[in-house]
């Protein structure tokens, strides 16, 4: 017998176990009545993963969520968590735990109580519960807040509480029904933090559900894009943001300059679209096929440059291939940006975001002014229609 093939095949098995999702979703589908929530979704997550759901309110995002936390069961397909079929396990049986939006604290239990609640229900002994109460407590920063009620307690407070009685259990996958929308914008800002270093510290798989994209894209490593039951586009935050899969997922993520046209010419690696409006814009030839003539033209605001009309325009500017004249029609001061709307003479609408480099931009254009703006055919992206 030769062992050396022996040995061959037994590392291919070690490796395809190790690439195995820890948590896989296959062809899940539910209807509450004529709706369909969920339609034949599939998806697979990695273990340690920190993954979003974002999507409008009623894709099935949380639908989705309280499938995998058991409250609800799937008309179709399987939920896989380790190999296993985890579809007819009872919630307080699955290896998940659910956070939930408004938190669902006992108020008539201390914050000791909440967090050791489904240790008790679990059966677990005084003295472990004890222990894993203290852990928790000085994971989520509660100390000396233990024997409070949850009306004495902040917003922040609250959450963290909630997120200690999640983790209590030790849960494979911890799940996270929009956690931090009743924070404001400032503790929301630091929760995300805590809740990504936490992540990290425990190695522990996230699936948070949200609307929000600046809190998706901040804390998660994937984000899977919902619409009407089905995931559109599954990326890191980066290519979801810069390579979108669809015209629908360019213009949910983030804001965007669109332009519908058809593909005139095709040299040099570069399309040629004639725009509606009666202009042309040059773009670098996708990766992608483009198989349909008709084409919609995405351009971040971000990457469109403008200078007053009659001013110099740096190097780039007066050399662009894809330069446009106009007049601002609105001006949005952002703090760290400002964001012009600039009406073409084609008549087509454009927005410039423009970052504030210094305290006082002598160079700002105001609303009314004639102004050029250009960008980089490198920085479009065509999207079939």
């Amino acid at each position: 017998m030769d062992t050396r093939n022996i040995d061959v095949s037994a590392q291919h098995a070690d490796v395809a176990v190790a690439d195995a999702p820890l948590l896989r979703i296959e062809a899940v589908s539910k209807k509450f009545g004529s709706f369909l929530a969920v339609d034949r979704l599939s998806l697979d997550i990695k273990a340690g993963e920190f993954f979003a759901l974002l999507g409008p309110s009623g894709c099935g995002k949380t639908t989705l969520l309280r499938i995998l936390a058991g409250f609800e069961t799937p008309d179709e397909g399987r939920i896989l968590l380790g190999g296993s079929d985890i579809a007819p396990v009872l919630p307080h049986e699955r290896p998940v735990n659910m956070m939930f939006q408004n938190y669902a604290l006992f108020p008539h239990l201390s914050v000791r109580e909440n967090i050791a609640f489904g240790l008790k229900r679990a059966g677990m002994a005084r003295a472990a519960i004890d222990t894993r109460v203290a852990e928790m407590v000085a994971l989520v920063k509660l100390e000396g807040m233990e024997k409070r009620k949850p009306d004495q307690l902040s917003g922040g407070q609250k959450q963290r509480v909630a997120l200690a009685r999640s983790l209590a259990r030790r849960p494979r996958v911890l799940l996270l029904d929009e956690p931090l929308a009743a924070l404001d914008k400032k503790l929301r800002e630091s929760t995300q933090q805590e809740l990504m270093e936490l992540q990290r510290r425990l190695g522990m798989t996230f699936i948070v559900v949200t609307h929000d994209q600046e809190e998706a894209m901040t804390m998660a490593s994937r984000i899977g894009v919902m619409n009407a039951g089905r995931l559109e586009q599954v990326a890191t935050p980066r290519d979801l943001y810069e390579a979108p899969a669809s015209r629908w997922v360019a213009e949910f993520v983030g804001d965007v300059n669109l332009f519908d046209g058809d593909v005139t010419s095709h040299e040099h690696f570069r399309l040629v679209v004639a725009t509606r409006d009666g202009g042309n814009i040059v773009v670098v030839e996708p990766r992608q096929v483009v198989t349909k003539s008709q084409v919609s033209v995405a351009i971040r605001p971000e990457k469109v440059k403008m200078s007053r009309r009659g001013s110099t325009p740096d190097a780039a500017g007066s050399q662009a291939i894809n330069r446009l004249e106009g007049v601002v029609t609105d001006v949005s001061y952002l703090g760290g940006s400002t964001v012009y709307k600039i009406q073409l003479d084609t008549g087509a609408v454009v927005r410039s975001s423009v970052a504030n480099t210094t305290r006082l931009d002598t160079d700002a254009c105001s609303a009314g002014q004639r102004v050029v703006a250009w960008f980089s055919p490198d920085d479009c992206l065509v999207l079939e229609r």
